[in-house]
């Protein structure tokens, strides 16, 4: 969840399946906008639990994703797109995106597409932050929208090599290029061994990504 208060924005990148669980945890007053990054059902399961804040802001949820996923999503949630729609189905607006700047109130987002082993993964860019999740290959291009990012969110799935994740080398090799001034691993799975233990190998300015983490930017 990203939350901008020079712009009272709050946004939201995908919802995973454990989506409701975060949304208590941190108890945003409102979504004005949901990122989607690729349509594979850990990072859209938890769409369905977008109906509290539609209820509350009375309105649709806006959804930002390519024509791609937004195809994905209407096939893995038929019954909230039916001509006839059941009671009770999230009411959700889409706005497909390609690789151009968009906005969000005022909130500029850039998106940051990658490969994702044979599908299309989109990372975004807010300001100085990227957010990057489920890359294994990024174009030249996007490394050119990376230029001058202070913070970087990265996945780093195992220290082996992974045909459609980031290995802890290969995205310390991104940071290493990019050169933000903090870098935070996320997406890993348990063969990577303890953050406590990670941390300490890691080079200075790297840090293991956790459930709970805030950052100030």
């Amino acid at each position: 969840m990203i939350q901008d208060e020079a712009t009272d924005t709050t946004i939201v990148v995908d919802t995973s399946m454990d989506f409701r669980q975060q949304m208590l945890r941190n108890t945003p007053q409102k979504i004005d906008a949901v990122l989607y990054t690729h349509e594979h059902r850990d990072h859209t399961g938890g769409l369905d639990d977008l109906r509290p804040f539609i209820y509350k802001q009375q309105r649709p949820a806006t959804l930002y994703c390519t024509e791609h996923v937004r195809k994905e999503i209407e096939a893995n949630f038929a019954y909230a797109f039916r001509e006839k729609q059941y009671p009770g189905a999230p009411q959700v607006i889409f706005e497909v995106i390609d690789d151009k700047p968009f906005a969000v109130n005022e909130l500029t987002i850039i998106p940051l597409p990658g490969r994702h082993y044979q599908i299309p993964v989109t990372g975004y860019r807010i300001g100085k932050l990227a957010y990057m999740t489920d890359f294994n290959a990024i174009p030249e291009s996007t490394f050119e929208l990376l230029d001058g990012v202070e913070v970087l969110v990265i996945n780093a799935l195992d220290r082996d090599k992974h045909i459609s994740h980031f290995s802890l080398g290969e995205a310390l090799e991104v940071i290493a290029r990019v050169k933000p001034k903090r870098a935070y691993l996320t997406h890993t799975s348990h063969k990577i061994g303890l953050i406590e233990e990670l941390n300490e190998e890691l080079p200075d300015g790297v840090f293991m990504a956790y459930d709970g983490l805030e950052l100030y930017i």
